[in-house]
């Protein structure tokens, strides 16, 4: 699990200068759509990923022996 949330929020910081990078400096067209096609999507999945990974306290010794954090 800390090797999913450590993950999680690299592409959450790496989405979100890439986006903020986008935003402000004036860059060719097709930079900034190279970057929403890519980086929007990885900012979304990480975001959902950070918070799937937060157990609630009912399930937390079931996801020890069942680290599944999908439903």
């Amino acid at each position: 699990m800390d090797k999913l949330k450590l993950f999680s929020y690299i592409g959450l910081i790496i989405s979100i200068i890439g986006i903020g990078y986008a935003l402000i400096f004036n860059l060719p067209a097709w930079i900034v759509y190279t970057i929403s096609i890519f980086l929007i999507p990885v900012f979304l999945l990480t975001i959902g990923l950070i918070v799937m990974a937060k157990p609630i306290k009912d399930e937390e010794e079931e996801r020890v022996f069942e680290p599944f954090i999908g439903y």
